[in-house]
Order: C-alpha cells, then structure tokens, then sequence
C-alpha cells in the first residue's frame, strides 16, 4: 500500500489506519519538533513539545482532515516528507507568534525592511533545519550498517583512503571495492528515503 492509499484509509476514518499513522510518524513529528527548538527556540521550554505535537496532529484531522487531504504524494513526495514540511511550517508560524509583535513593513536604520529580511532568513531556516536533520537522519541510518560496510566508510571517508587503495587494506579486489561502495550509498539511499529524505550520488 502506497502512502496515497493509506492516508486515504486514514481520511475515511480507518481506526487500524489512524493507529498505523500515529505509530509511525509520531516519533518523525517529534523529531522535527525538537530540531526547530533546539536550532532557533533554545528560549522556549521543551515541556510545551507535547502541546505542539497534538496542535500538529489536531491541525490535520481538523475540518474532516482537510489539511491531511492536502497530500497528493506529487513528485513522488512521501508522505515522511510531506509531515517534515508541515511540522517545520507550524513550528515557523509557532515561533514567530512567540516573539514580539513588529511591523513587517516596519523600516530598519538601513532602509531594509524586515519583510526583506524576513524572507532572507527563512530560507536560511529552512536550509538549517533541514541541514541538522539530514545529519541526524543519516547518521541513524550508519549505524545501520554492518560492521564491515561502517569500517569500508570510516576508512573511505573519515580517513580519506582513495579507493584504489582501499582494496589491498581490506584484501579484496578492485572490483570488490567498488561492488561495495555501490552497494553500502543503495542501502543508505533506502533507509535516507524511508526516513524522509533524499541522498545525494
């Protein structure tokens, strides 16, 4: 079943659906929660995280899951993705509300208004956020691996050994190291994928 078909199972109220939805993506929201805090609401405590996460999860099912009816998986979005943009968005919107109030329009000593910049640095959010999380997605999916594929990368990465040299240090052939490399950045490109996110060649 797809991530279409079970968010539609979930829309048509499928109590089995809905328990599947909470149990697997509730960890997911709770992580991006955290993330946002801790990379730009260091202020705000963190005993309000459970008081975000039923706002999120009340924000979809509110109005007949009008917002989780938004999900259409276009270009083939997961549906993993899909909450990391709404839980980031909200956490954006919660974040603000908690600051004081300032005219976007409002013009700063060096006739930059903070709409301009506003618009700067929430992009630069965005890429922070999303930053730290891949960092901490993939890091997950590493220690995944097998011991063997975790050394080959230490070695390969950490310590910059070239591959050609990485043959003779693991006493296998050329052939070997580069069947390996493919097949450690596949499985890590899966577990990347399941958790969201897409890994780069």
């Amino acid at each position: 079943m797809n991530d279409l078909e079970f968010v539609r199972r979930c829309i048509k109220r499928d109590a089995a659906a809905w328990d599947e939805f909470l149990r697997k993506y509730s960890k997911l929201i709770y992580n991006y929660i955290h993330s946002v805090l801790r990379i730009k609401a260091k202020d705000i405590p963190l005993d309000t995280v459970d008081d975000l996460f039923q706002e999120i999860i009340s924000s979809l099912i509110k109005d007949n899951y009008r917002k989780l009816r938004m999900f259409k998986a276009k270009n083939n979005c997961s549906l993993a993705s899909w909450l990391r943009v709404v839980t980031v968005n909200f956490m954006i919107d919660f974040i603000r509300s908690s600051k004081p109030l300032i005219l976007l329009d409002q013009d700063l000593p060096d006739q930059e208004s903070l709409k301009d910049i506003a618009s700067d640095s929430y992009a630069a959010f965005e890429k922070d956020i999303a930053d730290e999380e891949k960092r901490s997605r993939l890091s997950e999916c590493i220690a995944e691996l097998s011991v063997d594929d975790k050394y080959f990368l230490r070695l390969y990465i950490h310590k910059c050994v070239a591959l050609d040299r990485l043959g003779p240090i693991l006493s296998i052939s050329k052939t070997a190291v580069d069947m390996r490399k493919s097949r450690i950045v596949e499985r890590l490109r899966g577990c990347f994928k399941k958790k969201g996110f897409l890994l780069d060649s």
